[in-house]
């Protein structure tokens, strides 16, 4: 009995040791508001091309480090003991420690790809701010859209409770024998399409946060867009502001830096290379006498130091890698060139469709007011008739069903407007990434 106790007390110890811990992992599973300048921070944090850019930086960094240590000494230190007694004449004589200093002193072609290597730095770091924008572009444009999808979720959620109201009225309408059944059918289909785009915006709702759940690394459906966080984007067009974008410039630093490593590749077939040398030897006679073969006997330290210098007259290995060298310059050339035009197309684009997006969302505007127009007068309307009095020839008066077609056509248009302005959102987004301004948006100050 006794043992059964203990057992009894162990388990409701762990049980309340798992509650708590579930207790206190559950805000984190919750959905909360968050930032859009959070969002993307988190995103670029996460995001895996972000990772290998920075690690790309940090291989230029290096590559740039090797290229200029050629003029900077090296030091060598090393030992030539005997491990068995010598049998007849060696070059070199034993030596308990040698010390080599080797520096390169004059070199074109280094110079070359010491400028090569910092093109290639500069573009690896434009190439990491232009990935960065990337993923901030796509963060913000999610996160956007679903903000907007919300707002759209709430307003068709009203127009379920509108068409609710009109398909009772239309029943009690029916069943009086004041309208057909078809007027019926007709409420019930309304209603029917309603909550099929319900449906398509949850289903919209799920994959936005699916996909900012992959750009975050937060579980799915634990961001909740805070409207204020984002910053108004402006009312601008191709020709403003522009400037030739990371990624772009990136490219052509690329391609500048080949073109360094062509013409070192080149001044190597042409050119001389000098290099210094100093060397010391701190000789042994330990297992074999050196001095029995010379005519006087070695001082145990020596020093000896020199020029060399390397003048190319024959290498058909380094004109192959020359012309190879060359030909690589060539294609990253035309690469930046295609870029450039590529990104010129972009822009015609861009241009074109913000023009025709903007026209749009005016039209969505206007159609919104007039909507609310309209539902304001039949709301008028159903409070104080229509002042025509019931005699022959007068209008009818209205019944509370135009009043729930009215608010249900406000609310398509009110969803209309927002998907329209998401639609101009989005390309106003892209054309300010293109213009190399997505930063500047960002971290915009909130008025």
């Amino acid at each position: 009995m006794l043992r059964r106790d203990r057992e009894a007390t162990k388990a409701c110890r762990c049980a309340r040791i798992l509650c708590g811990f579930a207790l206190a992992t559950l805000p984190a599973l919750l959905p909360a508001q968050i930032s859009l300048a959070g969002v993307v921070d988190l995103a670029q944090r996460n995001s895996s091309e972000v990772k290998l850019a920075s690690t790309d930086v940090q291989r230029a960094q290096a590559a740039l480090s090797e290229t200029g240590a050629a003029f900077a000494p090296t030091l060598v230190f090393g030992s030539g003991l005997p491990g068995a007694p010598s049998v007849g004449f060696q070059g070199d004589p034993p030596s308990i420690m040698n010390v080599t200093i080797q520096s390169l002193v004059f070199s074109l072609p280094q110079r070359q790809y010491i400028r090569a290597g910092r093109n290639k730095l500069e573009a690896a770091t434009l190439n990491l701010k232009d990935i960065r924008e990337r993923v901030a572009l796509d963060a913000s444009m999610a996160y956007v859209e679903l903000d907007t999808v919300n707002q759209e979720l709430a307003a068709t959620e009203d127009q379920i409770s509108y068409t609710t109201r009109l398909v009772e009225i239309q029943q009690e309408r029916s069943e009086a024998g004041i309208d057909s059944v078809d007027d019926l059918l007709q409420a019930q289909l309304t209603a029917a399409e309603i909550d099929l785009r319900c449906l398509h915006l949850k289903t919209r709702a799920a994959t936005i946060a699916q996909e900012l759940a992959s750009l975050t690394g937060l579980p799915v459906g634990s961001i909740v867009p805070d409207h204020t966080s984002i910053p108004e984007i402006p009312e601008i067009h191709g020709r403003e502001l522009e400037r030739a974008s990371a990624g772009i410039e990136s490219v052509q630093l690329l391609a500048r830096s080949k073109q360094r490593i062509a013409q070192g590749d080149r001044l190597s077939t042409l050119r001389p290379q000098i290099s210094l040398t100093a060397h010391y030897n701190r000789d042994t006679k330990l297992l074999n006498n050196a001095d029995y073969y010379f005519a006087h006997p070695l001082k145990p330290d020596n020093i000896s130091s020199g020029f060399n210098i390397q003048v190319p007259l024959f290498d058909l290995a380094q004109r192959a890698r020359a012309r190879q060298s060359a030909a690589d310059a060539l294609r990253a050339t035309v690469e930046a060139e295609q870029v450039q035009q590529d990104n010129d197309l972009q822009m015609v684009q861009l241009t074109a469709d913000l023009r025709e997006k903007d026209a749009l969302s005016r039209i969505a505007c206007l159609k919104r007011e007039i909507a609310k127009r309209q539902l304001d007068a039949v709301l008028v309307q159903l409070e104080m008739g229509n002042g025509e009095g019931s005699g022959p020839g007068a209008k009818p008066q209205l019944t509370p069903k135009a009043e729930q077609l009215a608010r249900i056509e406000e609310r398509q248009r009110f969803q209309e407007l927002l998907e329209a302005g998401l639609n101009l959102s989005k390309t106003r987004l892209a054309l300010l990434h293109a213009l190399g301004h997505m930063e500047d948006w960002l971290h915009k100050p909130q008025t």
